[in-house]
């Protein structure tokens, strides 16, 4: 075994057991209720497990989510396999992400040949607090999945430039196209691939260099090469918009908020996404959104950004690798970047996972031009890079304890940001979960005052904490204030009718579960409701039929005991 391979073999263990150093807490990490619940803990098409109706559901539901079939199936294998043990969900998804990071190494050491600068970027890519959103959050398999894959397609790519055979090409295609089925994120693969034949593969050299006639025969072979791609491309993001356009969201989308306003809020995320990966703290699960951003921001912003764009590009020949890094990093946050906006966050700590690359690049083929002399910078790299990632090894550690538990992790958000209307309602969820309905009160109400977008469901919220203490009134009012904001809230009108069931009010219970089921025909909840408010009316045949569709969608626990009681056969 030549030097070479052995130290790539001992990258590839380091970073391995960097990665589990780092997030190796999260496997005694619970679910949180934030998104859990409605994609994996109480969503009865995944506990119902891999069938052939919920592969059917997986490739046409445009309810919970955007189009993402493949992390679907994965979601339903995960639940099959641990059911109702978070820690198996998390390990799946270190695994995952340990994966893309080895791919990423592999592929920048095959195109670049330099051992050590792919080492240092994989290494800040797998191990900074920013990743920790992505891999730590079961609902984000997502993440780690479309990178998974995103990530040898790379490396794939690599092979074919090597090699120009029809069979490499299709194995990156289809690598390319479950990326883009596990998250749509991935649509910006295409470009990414026009800017590696740029640095490091230099195929774009092939253009230049040739004669005056023959440059743009060069030139249009490569962005032809690419055109599948971009057909998936295409076709993944009219998908996902027309997807985006049927969820049964509650928060402003992009009509609702003015382009200049997402244009403020794109040009002051990048560069806080930049102080983030330089400076990573107070890091949170939801940034509010700012609406009115002081103008001082915005320009200094920019001026940022258009300083660091004008840069590269004038040393884009000298030094490649920031040209393609910076860009790299400005086009593959473009899905993500509010442009074309769909809910209230600001910005995200997840929406980094892919971007994030490219300012590792730049600093992993950056930093080592500060040191002239070849012998210097050997000595002072390595242990400053040793020093760079144990910090960011601990930082990560860190972060991943407040993904413990809900409790932890939006106490924690309520610390580190201001008017956190999110934060507020999800834990005021997690204080009521634990019996402290009083405090859960007064979370919903501070969510209330602040968060007037999500406000039909904090109104939803405390009239469960009110009925829960047996104010019904208070309940029913909360109730329908609710539903009032937002008509096609289903959650608020089964909560509605749990509360009429309650007072003896079985016709408008039922009338309310009716609504409910109209607007969501799976809504197993709705069906064992209002089988027990048929039952409670002595209306056995309605109710038997309603407790086995609700048996059918994966909840048999009203038909087992209608069946004791012999209201069904």
């Amino acid at each position: 075994m030549n030097k070479n391979k052995k130290q790539t073999y001992l990258i590839i263990i380091f970073l391995i057991v960097a990665c589990c150093i780092a997030f190796g807490r999260i496997v005694g990490n619970d679910f949180i209720n934030f998104d859990d619940p409605r994609l994996i803990t109480k969503n009865s098409h995944v506990q119902n497990g891999i069938n052939t109706e919920s592969i059917k559901w997986a490739l046409t539901d445009s309810h919970l989510e955007y189009w993402n079939p493949l992390t679907w199936l994965f979601i339903m294998l995960d639940w099959q396999l641990f059911g109702t043990n978070a820690s198996g969900h998390h390990l799946v998804s270190l695994f995952l992400h340990i994966g893309a990071v080895l791919f990423l190494f592999l592929f920048l050491n095959k195109a670049t040949k330099g051992l050590w600068s792919s080492a240092f970027a994989a290494a800040i890519f797998a191990l900074h607090p920013l990743r920790v959103e992505s891999v730590a959050w079961a609902s984000e398999l997502k993440d780690v999945l479309s990178m998974f894959f995103g990530m040898a397609m790379l490396y794939a790519y690599a092979y074919y430039v090597e090699n120009h055979r029809i069979s490499k090409y299709l194995i990156c295609l289809i690598l390319f196209a479950l990326s883009v089925m596990a998250k749509p994120m991935m649509v910006t693969l295409p470009f990414l691939l026009l800017l590696l034949d740029y640095w490091p593969l230099e195929r774009w050299k092939k253009s230049t260099a040739a004669p005056i006639e023959k440059r743009f025969k060069f030139a249009s072979r490569l962005v032809w090469e690419k055109a599948p791609f971009f057909l998936l491309t295409i076709t993944s993001s009219m998908t996902t918009f027309f997807y985006a356009q049927n969820k049964g969201t509650a928060v402003p989308s992009a009509e609702t908020l003015s382009f200049s306003t997402r244009a403020a809020n794109a040009i002051i995320s990048y560069v806080v996404y930049l102080k983030k990966t330089i400076w990573p703290v107070d890091l949170a699960i939801f940034y509010p959104y700012e609406f009115s951003p002081a103008l001082w921001k915005i320009f200094i912003s920019g001026l940022i950004l258009l300083a660091i764009t004008t840069i590269v590009i004038y040393y884009m020949k000298k030094l490649p690798f920031f040209f393609v890094g910076w860009f790299w990093y400005l086009g593959t946050l473009i899905p993500v970047i509010g442009l074309i906006q769909v809910g209230t966050q600001a910005m995200a700590d997840r929406y980094t996972y892919l971007p994030s690359i490219g300012i590792s690049i730049m600093l992993a083929w950056g930093i080592p031009l500060l040191f002239w002399r070849i012998n210097i910078r050997e000595k002072i790299l390595f242990l400053a890079a040793i020093a760079v990632l144990c910090v960011l090894s601990v930082s990560t550690w860190m972060q991943c304890g407040y993904w413990e538990n809900s409790i932890t992790l939006f106490g924690h958000a309520l610390r580190v940001t201001k008017d956190n209307y999110i934060a507020h309602s999800n834990y005021g969820l997690s204080l009521f979960t634990e019996g402290k309905v009083e405090e859960a009160i007064k979370h919903y109400d501070k969510a209330i005052a602040l968060g007037q977008s999500h406000a039909a469901e904090f109104y939803t919220n405390r009239g469960i904490a009110y009925d829960h203490l047996g104010q019904h009134q208070r309940s029913l009012e909360d109730y329908n204030e609710a539903i009032r904001l937002k008509p096609d809230l289903v959650v608020a009108y089964n909560n509605r009718g749990n509360t009429f069931n309650k007072l003896g009010q079985y016709q408008n219970a039922i009338q309310d579960y009716n609504k409910a089921i109209k607007l969501k025909p799976d809504y197993v909840d709705a069906y064992r409701n209002r089988a027990v408010a048929y039952f409670k009316m002595g209306d056995k045949n309605p109710g038997c039929l309603d407790a086995q569709k609700a048996c059918k969608l994966g909840n048999c626990k009203t038909l087992a005991f209608a069946r004791e009681n012999g209201h069904c056969r």
